[in-house]
């Protein structure tokens, strides 16, 4: 190889590795962002639970009432 084949290939190689480097960050970015939103989406799980839990809660308590009451259809 000549001199001058050498330097383009050196540089060819230097931007290659920038670009890699660059890659990488941004693979890292990605990476986080995507942690983030299984954390958000855990979170949204578990409250949808508690609120599922709470709404049972209620509904038996108003048909505890209803009957009290003698609200509720005999059928």
């Amino acid at each position: 190889m000549t001199e001058q084949t050498d330097s383009l290939v050196l540089e060819h190689l230097r931007a290659l590795g920038s670009a890699m480097t660059d890659h990488g960050e941004r693979l890292a970015r990605i990476e986080l962002r995507l942690s983030a939103i299984e954390q958000t989406l855990g979170s949204l799980y578990t409250l949808s639970g508690s609120d599922r839990d709470r709404l049972d809660a209620l509904a038996r308590r108003i048909e505890r009432i209803e009957r009290r009451l003698e609200l509720t259809d005999t059928e």
